[in-house]
């Protein structure tokens, strides 16, 4: 998981920085959690994979499948 975020987020442009405006989370927390030491809550994966338009799934390594599922607009309130 931690390689993908990491890709997603390089090929994005964004710095870590810039993830913790967008995502609420540390710069030092989302740090850790590229480099494999904390885990990113349901509520957190869910805010980055619409960030970068793909699914948790992919996220986590459960898929290679980089495009995300339909989304569910009840979705749109998280964040």
């Amino acid at each position: 998981m931690n390689k993908r975020l990491k890709e997603l987020r390089l090929a994005k442009g964004y710095t870590q920085i810039k993830m913790q405006m967008e995502t609420d989370i540390d710069q030092s927390d989302y740090s850790k959690i590229e480099r494999g030491y904390r885990e990113l809550s349901i509520r957190q994966a869910i805010i980055i994979a619409k960030i970068f338009n793909t699914s948790i799934d992919y996220i986590t390594g459960l898929t290679d499948v980089k495009e995300p599922y339909p989304r569910n607009k009840d979705t749109d309130e998280i964040k």
